[in-house]
């Protein structure tokens, strides 16, 4: 049985996903505005997080909200916290290409709790409670069995900000591609993640994220049976950005990759 808290998150994602799916009918005629290079922002997105916020601010009133576009409303000093990306793949979304999705993550003191990320095109829910399991559409998920680099599908996000890595990242990608089964850039980091925990991917990683972009596909991937750290091999990736997940044996081998390339900046 899902918690209370994790029953509001479904009703506010299910709610966003309807929104995108209306919307998509009609993208051409959406107003979109350029946030920063390469990064943009739509009317979906803002009508997606105004529903989600509406929605777990009726329920639960004391509690702080972190949203993609809005940013940190609520009591100062809350126990809890809610991350929301409304339309994590905007880009993806504008173009018709159909990997987004909605992700919400419930952060109780200094941990993630209660996590949700809906893909409304594929009619998927991965959801996960910390210390009871991570599911999809109701179906426990475990990560895969997978123990080799050369049999592993490695999932990853391209740099597009200004100030981003660029040299370190494609030494890490020529790494990780010559060493595994294949590399895979879709664009949507909560679906990403998502995938790790359901055995699609056998790992991921990124930098230069925000804690929406992960907060809840952490906690999936965690509750999976997965490992999650930054590029260092600490837990701080929240506030990092940096992002490395995966099976025990396929994780272990790829972050040190990632660490070696990174060093120098970490």
């Amino acid at each position: 049985m899902s918690s209370p808290m994790l029953n509001i998150a479904l009703k506010a994602a299910k709610a966003a996903c309807t929104i995108m799916n209306r919307a998509s009918e009609n993208i051409s005629g959406l107003e979109v505005h350029k946030k920063a290079h390469h990064d943009y922002v739509s009317e979906v997105d803002v009508a997606c997080e105004r529903t989600i916020v509406d929605i777990l601010r009726e329920a639960y009133p004391n509690h702080q909200i972190l949203a993609e576009e809005s940013g940190l409303t609520g009591p100062e000093k809350s126990q809890y916290q809610w991350i929301i990306d409304p339309l994590d793949g905007t880009t993806n979304y504008l173009h018709g290409f159909p990997q987004y999705a909605v992700s919400i993550a419930l952060k109780r003191e200094n941990e993630i709790v209660e996590a949700v990320v809906a893909d409304p095109v594929a009619n998927e829910i991965f959801t996960a409670t910390r210390g009871v399991g991570a599911f999809l559409n109701g179906r426990r998920l475990r990560v895969s069995k997978r123990t080799s680099m050369s049999e592993a599908l490695v999932g990853t996000g391209f740099p597009f900000r200004r100030n981003d890595n660029v040299d370190a990242f494609v030494k890490v990608f020529k790494e990780v591609a010559q060493a595994t089964s294949g590399l895979r850039r879709a664009g949507a980091a909560s679906l990403d993640l998502a995938y790790v925990a359901a055995g699609r991917l056998d790992a991921f990683w990124e930098p230069n994220l925000k804690s929406w972009d992960i907060a809840a596909g952490s906690l999936l991937v965690l509750e999976a049976g997965g490992l999650v750290t930054d590029f260092k091999g600490e837990s701080d990736y929240l506030t990092t950005g940096q992002i490395v997940a995966g099976t025990p044996k396929i994780f272990g081998q790829l972050l040190p990759i990632v660490h070696r390339n990174y060093g120098e900046i970490l």
